[in-house]
């Protein structure tokens, strides 16, 4: 059966220190699985479904802008293989890949595929390659659209162009009966609230998807590179939980989170206009731009290069693919095993779909199928 998202609490531990790795660890404690688990298994989970004698643990960490999704397919995964544990810490993006790198959690959720360009020394696809002794994989798993949330009295519908928000964001747009915003839209009475601006202070993925679509979109009102650290104006708040609040509690709030946090908080979501007309945010108009996307890696290295100033028409453009991170040959085999079980689970067409219904888009088929192929692929 399926467990909805609320009823998690009991089922899903989000925790803070993670110690085990999915790719290889000296401490393969009781996580792996074994013949007492095996007999806590239901009884139409067969090992193939579920992993090594169908049970074991597994320790990820990652994206916050997933954190619903996963948990998700976390429950549905559990309820099938009730032998098995899957613990899930949405600590973001940036701490998910460390701690993947450091041996530290079987699988990283990034909203960022592993770098390949140097910073600081370091390329983080080069440094998860040298501890996997493999080459580490990007699955993309999640579509995560990415929303312009806000909070204003009275206005029910909001349209916005690329560059009138960048220009709310870098702060230079400061009241919400600016002409900027009301040339867009005609026929709204806006107030002469300030606009408060928040942000996500942690190093976010969610934060350098929504910069690369403000720098694609709007080159000349948004000069700064992107990044996971944020550069514009306003307040910053822990993950995406914290801005979405912020928000909700502040009237004339502004943000980027993802869907299933805007409408966990109903907030307002505006409508986009890359220059094709307004679009509104549907699991339709995001599966449109994700299956726009160009292939960016090699083999069964599935990362995304997305187009964010698409002007297609009906393509909603400012999302987020978050990517599973995982070593393409795991160093300790019971771990791989149960790992591609979970990932298998979370890929196929039934768990996708759940996820629109929590604020997700299902993963277009022809990027699913690719998906599917990678994670039988993996050793």
């Amino acid at each position: 059966m399926k467990i909805q998202r609320l009823g998690l609490v009991a089922s899903v531990a989000l925790v803070g220190s993670l110690a085990l790795s999915a790719c290889g660890s000296d401490n393969n404690a009781s996580g792996s699985g074994s013949s007492d688990t095996a007999s806590g298994s239901s009884s139409n989970a067969s090992a193939a479904d579920c992993g090594p004698d169908g049970g074991g643990t597994l320790n990820a960490e990652g994206s916050s802008a997933q954190k619903n999704a996963i948990e998700e397919a976390i429950s549905s995964f559990q309820d099938k293989c009730s032998g098995t544990t899957v613990n899930y810490n949405p600590s973001g993006s940036g701490a998910g890949i460390k701690q993947f790198i450091a041996g530290q959690v079987d699988f990283a959720g990034s909203d960022s595929a592993l770098k390949k360009t140097e910073k600081d020394g370091k390329i983080e696809a080069d440094e998860a390659a040298k501890y996997c002794g493999s080459p580490a994989w990007n699955l993309p798993m999640v579509t995560g659209p990415i929303a312009v949330a806000y909070n204003v009295k009275g206005v029910d519908k909001l349209v916005l162009t690329p560059e009138v928000t960048a220009n709310i964001f870098n702060g230079k747009i400061t009241t919400w009966n600016d002409p900027a915003i009301a040339k867009v839209n005609s026929g709204v009475t806006l107030p002469s609230q300030p606009i408060k601006v928040f942000f996500r202070s942690d190093e976010s993925g969610t934060t350098e998807n929504f910069t690369k679509y403000l720098k694609a979109a709007a080159p000349n009102a948004w000069t700064a590179e992107p990044g996971k650290a944020w550069t514009g104006k306003g307040e910053g708040k822990q993950k995406s939980d914290g801005v979405a609040g912020a928000v909700k509690s502040t009237e004339g709030g502004i943000t980027y989170a993802e869907w299933s946090y805007a409408k966990d908080n109903s907030l307002g979501i505006a409508q986009i206009d890359n220059g094709a007309g307004p679009v509104e945010l549907t699991g339709d108009s995001v599966g449109k731009a994700v299956a726009a996307a160009k292939p960016d890696g090699e083999g069964n290295d599935l990362r995304l290069k997305l187009d964010y100033a698409t002007k297609e028409a009906g393509a909603y453009p400012i999302l987020l693919v978050t990517y599973e991170i995982v070593c393409s040959k795991g160093k300790d085999a019971k771990k791989a095993e149960l790992t591609k079980a979970f990932l298998k689970h979370f890929a196929s067409e039934e768990t996708q779909k759940s996820l629109e219904e929590i604020g997700y888009a299902p993963l277009p088929a022809e990027v699913q199928a690719k998906v599917e192929t990678a994670i039988g692929a993996l050793s």
